[in-house]
This record gives structure tokens, C-alpha cells and sequence, in this order.
């Protein structure tokens, strides 16, 4: 703990981001394919990372693909995450 003052003393925020995926497994009893687990893992993924960058995970999908409404450009997120101050 004194060599390393950076890292919390309690895991809950690696907790939180874990508790939307298994709400979402109990809810809907899982996937039917390891593909749909894949899948489900991935988007759940982008939008803690959205949410945490405070941009609209809606607005990035569509920025993806390239149906966005706004004509709004986001950067790829690993850039954004990379310019976060640490």
C-alpha cells in the first residue's frame, strides 16, 4: 500500500463494471453461441468505456457506422482513452 498509493485499497470500481454483465446474463439466461457471448461482451465493453469517456455510446456506434445524424466526428476511443490525464 505505501509503495503503491495509486492503487485503491477496494476493488469496488472493477466490481461495478462487472455487475451490468451478469445482471444482463441472469436476466437473459445467456447467449446461444460462444459468437453471441462475444458479442454481447464486446458491446457492454464499449459502453462502460463510453460512459466512463462521458460520450454518448449511440452517437459512437453511429459515428461507426457511419449513420451519424450529427455529422459529429469521435475520435477512435483508444485515442481518447490515451489523452485521459491518468
Amino acid at each position: 500500500m505505501l509503495e503503491r498509493p495509486e492503487i485503491p485499497l477496494h476493488t469496488n470500481p472493477s466490481e461495478n463494471d462487472l455487475r451490468a454483465c451478469v445482471t444482463k446474463r441472469r436476466i437473459s439466461g445467456g447467449t446461444m453461441s460462444a459468437d453471441g457471448r462475444q458479442a454481447r461482451d464486446v458491446m457492454l465493453g464499449l459502453m462502460k468505456t463510453c460512459r466512463k469517456l462521458g460520450i454518448s455510446f449511440f452517437a459512437y456506434l453511429g459515428d461507426r457506422l457511419g449513420i451519424s445524424g450529427t455529422g459529429e466526428h469521435i475520435p477512435p476511443l483508444p485515442d481518447l482513452v490515451g489523452a485521459q490525464p491518468a
